[in-house]
């Protein structure tokens, strides 16, 4: 497996008033799976993927990605973890608007150091491979909303992390673009070194999971159901 989350607890507050996000969430992420995580809103869906992304701390549980439990990390190694192992696709993309399109896709290069000449070449062919090599030089204010999701699934794969999460991919697109954005993804990206998570409350893409996990009030309610 390349992901393990292991009896996920999550609360806010003490008691007794304390709050709970998440309880006792356990489920695994293998190689070439895409796995998605539904149920409505306040069910612990995105308090789940901070903890995932190292960005929360659970209370209790771990969360064990390519054999490392990433809270045992040190700050530093942590920040690593975010950095080269994880990519993360916001909801609302998150694209720098004074930035050309492919200056945003070479961000995280050059966050690694590597050279910007460098950089810009990686991020020139990650584009290429999401299908917007003609748009390179554009600002995002001028791409469509699906322009826009292709550029910041890209700058999440060109720096190659093993676990690619994407928060409501299809929330700000319509159907069609939506469906279209989600198949490319799973038909592109995903592959033997690379696992996939996708949190969605969109039943038009659940065709292209390969599993579903479904939450309700912090906890998951029922066993992953295989899809395709």
């Amino acid at each position: 497996m390349i992901l393990t989350v292991d009896r996920v607890t999550k609360w806010f507050g003490e008691e007794p008033s304390r709050t709970y996000a998440l309880r006792d969430v356990s489920f695994a992420v293998d190689h070439e799976e895409m796995l998605y995580i539904v149920g409505p809103s306040g069910s612990g869906k995105t308090t789940l993927l901070s903890v995932i992304s190292g960005i929360l701390r659970p209370n209790d549980g771990t969360v064990t990605v390519e054999g490392k439990d990433i809270w045992n990390l040190s700050v530093d190694a942590l920040a690593d973890f975010r950095l080269h192992t994880l990519g993360f696709v916001f909801q609302d993309y998150h694209l720098f608007p004074r930035l050309t399109t492919i200056e945003n896709v070479a961000v995280p290069l050059v966050l690694r150091h590597v050279r910007w000449r460098e950089a810009l070449r990686k991020a020139r062919e990650v584009l290429e491979v999401v299908g917007l090599p003609e748009k390179a030089d554009l600002p995002p204010p001028r791409l469509s909303g699906g322009e826009q999701q292709r550029v910041a699934i890209a700058r999440a794969i060109v720096a190659e992390p093993d676990v690619l999460v994407l928060d409501e991919p299809t929330a700000s697109l319509d159907g069609d673009t939506g469906k279209r954005i989600v198949g490319f993804v799973k038909d592109r990206i995903l592959n033997a070194h690379r696992a996939i998570i996708v949190v969605t409350h969109d039943d038009r893409i659940y065709e292209y999971a390969s599993r579903i996990i479904h939450m309700e009030d912090g906890r998951i309610v029922a066993p992953a159901e295989a899809v395709a």
